[in-house]
């Protein structure tokens, strides 16, 4: 007897390169993060904006890169987990059906439609990650291809495969709507963006030719409108999210200033009382290892973005305000020194 095409996928697909290899990107992913400052059950905003998440400040900011990144980060051990489970028992049943190639297409492109539709919907609301908008699209591929492969396979074999995947998304989606923290526009982009390619991409033995050539146009004429409306809605972004790193980056290197300085000042206060340093000396230095640095802090801050909208714009305020005060208590301190009638160590004539 003929083995059945759910058997014949299973064996295609006992060993799935590509399944493997995508879920053990992300675990190394994963594991590097934790490295790297992220939490193991939970990371916060911050870190995962640094690593890639999908954030409309960010992301329409230019840093397109963005929406492929975002679907290898996770926000902790259980996100990734459960994610990982879902490519594993899906991967392997749609790799198998659309091979290795295909099955990495409908993958990655299904991750990307659901995050520009997570930065369409939830846009400066979110930061958003993982990788279920890519697994929803693997489970909305493996309901195109089970759905017109139907009348080759066992009607046991179609109920077991159509309506259990197509149960587990729905209920998925359900979930996401009454469990709070889930991206749900990413879940339902990446649904419909891997029936749209698993349609285009569905092998020429599913279907005759001609009826193929008519559902694919018609998938690719729809998946056409869909993505000019898309882009066409792109969020504006609520600030600049490079304005925001640069303030950040500043405000450390201005922390790095101060500790030297104040290292620097301690040093020179004590060579002073040992009398290895005069007066005029003590000075001199207070003013170009301590004043002058503070100075072109301050002047680098003052150059920064100034939109009140900034998460660090109080932040950077109180920087400015910071650098500006010790480098005119350093100088004041230096003109003090200078105006002092004796040297250190000597005894006033």
């Amino acid at each position: 007897m003929e083995s059945s095409l759910l058997t014949r996928i299973a064996l295609r697909a006992s060993v799935p390169p590509v399944t493997k290899s995508l879920i053990a990107l992300n675990v190394l992913v994963f594991v590097v993060m934790l490295f790297g400052g992220a939490g193991f059950w939970h990371s916060p905003n911050t870190v995962q904006l640094t690593w890639g998440a999908n954030f409309a400040p960010a992301t329409a900011d230019g840093q397109w890169w963005r929406l492929v990144s975002a679907m290898f980060l996770h926000f902790g051990a259980l996100h990734l987990g459960m994610n990982m489970l879902a490519l594993w028992d899906g991967g392997k049943l749609v790799e198998g059906m659309f091979g290795a190639a295909r099955f990495l297409v409908i993958y990655l492109i299904s991750g990307v439609g659901g995050n520009l539709l997570s930065l369409v919907i939830q846009g400066n609301d979110a930061v958003s990650g993982g990788a279920s908008g890519a697994i929803f699209g693997i489970y909305g591929a493996l309901l195109v291809y089970v759905w017109f492969a139907r009348r080759q396979m066992q009607a046991q074999e179609f109920r077991w495969l159509f309506w259990g995947a197509l149960l587990f998304s729905a209920l998925t989606i359900v979930m996401g709507y009454i469990i709070p923290g889930i991206d749900n526009s990413a879940h339902i982009g990446g649904f419909a963006t891997g029936i749209v390619m698993a349609t285009l991409l569905l092998p020429s033995s599913i279907l005759p030719g001609r009826q193929l050539s008519i559902t694919q146009w018609s998938a690719g004429a729809a998946w056409v409108v869909a993505l000019f409306v898309l882009l066409t809605h792109l969020p504006t972004p609520k600030y600049r999210w490079q304005e925001e790193v640069a303030i950040q980056k500043q405000v450390q290197k201005l922390n790095q200033v101060d500790q030297k300085a104040q290292q620097k000042w301690r040093q020179i206060m004590l060579e002073g009382r040992e009398g290895s340093l005069s007066f005029d000396d003590m000075a001199t230095q207070i003013d170009t290892e301590v004043a002058t640095p503070y100075e072109e802090s301050f002047e680098k801050l003052s150059n920064l973005a100034d939109d009140p909208k900034l998460p660090s714009a109080a932040l950077l305020e109180q920087a400015k305000a910071y650098a500006l005060k010790r480098s005119e208590a350093s100088k004041a301190a230096a003109e003090q020194l200078r105006n002092m009638p004796f040297t250190p160590g000597r005894p006033a004539q």
